[in-house]
């Protein structure tokens, strides 16, 4: 006579729509009273027990495992979902295109259970031979951070992907600075421009180009309080930017800047030129208080800023398709270097907490022999500054 199993020995079957043997066993009950099944199946009775007792591992081990179906895809879709809360929405466009392009199509069909670190070896090895270090980096923390949400969520064991490490991609494109003549070439080619106080402030202050489209007229200064002792000078309060949330990119980036006498002029004719442009919008004019609008008073965005800057580079005799608007902060560090300022007053003028990021950063701008902001700049464009507001 065939022995009875014992109560919670669990129970084994032959599945014919699926060929293989099934082992499960209750594991308990939920609050309305229904069993809590685990299975395991094999092609064999033995593999479907031994697939059983490694599924009630996992789940005393407090690692229940999602449906085997569960993909690299849906750990990606996942995170892009409900994991970037706190970002910007240029940020996430940037993850959903970057995953749409090379994670998705490239390891997305893999089961994530079954995902290796050599596999996430192989695909960071192939786009490194195309994308730049940059990139292949993103790529990673992307796959690392949806990977590890997964798995806070039970839906894989181990995050496989932090045991990878990042390879070298391609160099990507060097950023530089403008000489000395070709500023002024630029700042002469931007002069009565409607991107003429963004060029002449990147420049002269070195301010982010992200800080300046969200620059409000309540956060200039154009006078100062010339009376007090020691005088205050005109100034700029760096205080937002267009990330989430309008913060600034660190806390030191939060800073107030004395304005080169060449900025107020600039930033007086961008104010004259703005009445005007509210004048000839009428109704149709969006009150915002920004300093760096569209004719209509809506806010830049970076396209908007991309093609003004290329025409005036152009304009410069430059060439439009080697030169970007963040590179004037580039060369607003390499003009104050050329000029003496040391890498210690240059940090906080470009927001950083320290030295460390200004040299890493801008190590092609700095010179061996590295005085202040506003006053240093007043001296390098003293001849072309001799109108006054």
């Amino acid at each position: 006579m065939t022995e009875r199993r014992s109560r919670g020995d669990g129970g084994l079957h032959w599945d014919k729509k699926r060929q293989r043997w099934i082992a499960s066993v209750t594991i308990g009950y939920t609050p309305a009273g229904k069993r809590i099944v685990r299975r395991g199946s094999g092609k064999t009775k033995t593999e479907a027990k031994a697939k059983l007792k490694e599924v009630i591992r996992d789940y005393e081990d407090g690692l229940a495992i999602a449906a085997t179906g569960y993909t690299v895809a849906d750990a990606v879709n996942d995170w892009l979902a409900y994991g970037l809360s706190n970002r910007s929405q240029a940020t996430i466009d940037k993850y959903r295109t970057l995953a749409a392009t090379h994670v998705v199509p490239e390891v997305g069909a893999r089961k994530l259970r079954e995902l290796s670190a050599q596999d996430v070896e192989k695909w960071l090895a192939a786009n490194a031979k195309t994308l730049s270090s940059s990139t292949v980096g993103i790529l990673h923390s992307m796959l690392n951070r949806a990977v590890r949400r997964a798995m806070a969520r039970d839906k894989v064991k181990r995050n496989v992907v932090e045991l990878c490490a990042i390879p070298k991609g391609q160099e990507g494109r060097p950023s530089k600075s403008l000489t000395l003549v070709e500023a002024q070439a630029l700042l002469d080619a931007a002069d009565g421009t409607a991107l003429e106080a963004y060029i002449v402030l990147s420049m002269l202050i070195g301010a982010r180009t992200e800080e300046l489209r969200p620059l409000r007229w309540d956060h200039v200064d154009l006078i100062g309080r010339p009376e007090q002792i020691p005088p205050v000078p005109p100034s700029v309060m760096v205080w937002r930017s267009v990330r989430e949330g309008g913060d600034t990119k660190t806390r030191k980036s939060r800073r107030t800047l004395a304005l080169p006498k060449r900025c107020v002029v600039a930033l007086t004719r961008q104010r004259d030129r703005q009445i005007e442009d509210r004048k000839a919008a009428g109704k149709d004019w969006h009150e915002s208080d920004l300093v760096f609008t569209s004719t209509v008073g809506t806010q830049l965005d970076p396209a908007n800023v991309r093609r003004a800057f290329r025409r005036v580079i152009k304009a410069a005799g430059l060439n439009p398709r080697d030169w970007t608007p963040r590179e004037l902060r580039h060369s607003f560090v390499s003009l104050m270097s050329e000029a003496g300022v040391t890498v210690e007053e240059i940090a906080p003028l470009v927001g950083h907490a320290g030295t460390r990021v200004t040299e890493a950063v801008y190590r092609h701008e700095l010179r061996p022999v590295l005085l202040h902001g506003a006053a240093t700049m007043d001296k390098i464009f003293a001849h072309a500054t001799a109108e006054e507001p």
